[in-house]
């Protein structure tokens, strides 16, 4: 049997929120209840990135996007400050483009997609098309899933006719 610690090493939290954690994964098909572990670890954790990270996650798949979006961007505004970027995108892509291995420079780029794909199902075409034509151009390998994105939402009606 795994013990707690085992089976959410990643991430540096107390132990009992990792244990809300593990109680929402393990109610993942019950919505209500899962969501209320959710929003306890959240409160609980206060401005863990892993937490919160999790959470934009969980309210994505669970088809709540306006929440998923309002916490992907708490993410960015954290690292925005932790590595003191700056807000102007001609003076932020030039950094994200040289520390893109770095953990949370990735962390970064994800959220910032995520935040990309989430505008797209909320129908904010035109900014989400922005961020995922954004990151298209940093992400060489397709990792963050933008350029797909972009790929969607630029896509001409007449092209689903071929």
């Amino acid at each position: 049997m795994q013990t707690l610690e085992n089976q959410i090493s990643w991430c540096d939290v107390e132990p009992e929120v990792k244990q809300l954690l593990l109680l929402a994964s393990e109610n993942w098909e019950y919505t209500g209840l899962a969501e209320k572990y959710i929003r306890e670890a959240l409160f609980k954790a206060g401005n863990n990135l892993d937490v919160l990270v999790g959470a934009y996650r969980f309210f994505f798949y669970k088809h709540q996007p306006s929440t998923a979006l309002s916490i992907a961007e708490k993410v960015l505004q954290l690292l925005t400050s932790r590595e003191n970027l700056p807000i102007e995108w001609s003076e932020l892509q030039p950094i994200l483009v040289a520390r893109k291995q770095e953990p949370n420079i990735r962390l970064y780029l994800n959220a910032y997609a995520a935040k990309g794909l989430i505008l797209a199902q909320l129908g904010k075409l035109e900014e989400a098309k922005i961020i995922s034509q954004r990151i298209k151009e940093i992400d060489d390998s397709r990792e963050f899933c933008s350029t797909t994105v972009f790929e969607v939402i630029t896509k001409s009606p007449d092209e689903d006719e071929e």
